[in-house]
């Protein structure tokens, strides 16, 4: 019902109880007028019906208008209580919704049956609402990094990076990387791939070899002679190379672990390494430089996002749809993980409520608070005020019905 149906029909209703009492009072006149030429018993039980009727009336037009209005504009004490307790109605009306709808015995028959897990499954299954899930949270998600400021987020990216470079022990971290790579036998297998590929190498280039050779030979030697050098060169490094492959334990890959087992220490703990690290960092480590890469990092960075959460069909968007496919699948099927959610969710909803409960009462209390007080009462008799005037009829007819029977006994005793 609109605001203006409401209005049409407390009046209406205000009018149908004025009326009553305007009848009642023009039955009064007449039986009083009446009374005067005529000695009928009958028209004294109409006039005393009427008169209490009228009074009944009056009492309780004064009971429902002082609700709302001070009566005939005189600001009777304890009129117009809807404006003038406004805020008292506020705090009462917070402290009756929280005291017997929001304490544990209200909320805990509720909460105890709820189950949301197999309903959020369902809607969770749907292929509109994946996306919907997805295109909401990647609009939010864009719009969040839209308002980053790019001088904020670089100048930040640039003093973390500066920050953690200077704390950075470079030669110690350098040291402990090949210490690792020497943990792995990692060299070990850049040695076999080396002799490998060297050996494909050597083999491929024999007549690079023997063309060597001849050029370095002198003329008097015969050209078969240089062939058999070259083959016996080429030869004698494809059987070493053979040998540092196959062979672990060769000298060659045991000097070559040495070295760098010394190499790894002198890293770690020289003083040169140390002073050479310390200068590369007071070189690059400056706002300059780092700025610089950092602008371009989170620029690179944030297009990249943008151009994911903006593309329809995102390799990103797909992976969200499909992870939330997986989980409403799972969820569906999993009867031990609904449980596990809904303990949680009762458990989560029933604490915060009760933690929580005083703030609804506050709520209410300054909502209702900060009305004006001619508009509250304005909108409490739209809402009410049809049903008051019945109050208002009532009152008419009870009131004349009293009257009648307090005449009729006073006829019969006396």
């Amino acid at each position: 019902m609109t605001e203006a149906e409401k209005r049409r029909s407390l009046r209406k209703y205000k009018t149908f109880a004025t009326g009553l009492f305007v009848l009642m009072a023009l039955i009064f006149v007449g039986m009083t007028l009446l009374q005067k030429s005529n000695s009928g018993a009958w028209i004294g039980y109409v006039k005393a019906f009427s008169e209490a009727a009228m009074v009944g009336a009056l009492a309780d037009w004064f009971a429902v208008t002082a609700l709302f209005h001070h009566p005939l504009g005189l600001k009777i004490p304890h009129t117009n209580l809807i404006q003038e307790k406004k805020d008292a109605i506020g705090d009462n009306l917070g402290n009756f919704v929280v005291g017997n709808f929001l304490n544990p015995q209200s909320i805990r028959p509720y909460i105890v049956n709820l189950k949301i897990s197999p309903y959020a499954a369902d809607w969770l299954l749907n292929p509109k609402n994946q996306k919907f899930l997805v295109q909401e949270g990647s609009e939010i998600f864009k719009d969040l990094i839209m308002k980053i400021d790019d001088a904020v987020m670089s100048k930040f990216i640039s003093d973390k990076a500066i920050d953690f470079g200077k704390r950075l022990e470079i030669n110690a971290l350098a040291g402990q990387m090949i210490h690792y790579f020497l943990s792995r036998d990692d060299h070990q297998k850049l040695i076999t791939n080396l002799t490998r590929e060297l050996k494909i190498y050597i083999e491929n280039n024999r007549e690079m070899v023997q063309n060597r050779v001849e050029k370095e030979s002198y003329a008097i030697i015969p050209k078969f002679v240089d062939r058999a050098i070259a083959d016996k060169i080429t030869s004698g490094m494809l059987r070493y190379a053979d040998e540092i492959q196959q062979d672990l334990e060769h000298p060659i890959r045991l000097e070559i672990s040495n070295k760098l087992l010394t190499f790894a220490e002198e890293v770690s703990s020289g003083e040169k390494w140390s002073d050479e690290f310390d200068k590369f960092k007071t070189n690059f480590l400056t706002e300059e430089k780092i700025g610089s890469y950092a602008s371009d990092i989170w620029l690179s960075v944030k297009k990249s996002l943008v151009d994911l959460l903006t593309e329809e069909q995102s390799p990103m968007k797909i992976y969200f749809e499909n992870s939330i496919r997986d989980f409403a699948v799972n969820l569906q099927n999993n009867n031990e993980l609904q449980q596990r959610i809904d303990r949680w969710l009762r458990t989560t909803i029933y604490k915060q409520v009760l933690k929580n409960r005083h703030r609804v009462g506050e709520m209410i209390s300054a909502t209702v608070g900060n009305w004006e007080g001619k508009e509250l009462s304005e909108k409490l008799e739209l809402e009410v005020g049809k049903d008051l005037q019945f109050i208002r009829v009532n009152g008419t007819l009870v009131g004349g019905l009293v009257g009648l029977v307090i005449y009729t006994l006073a006829q019969l005793l006396l």
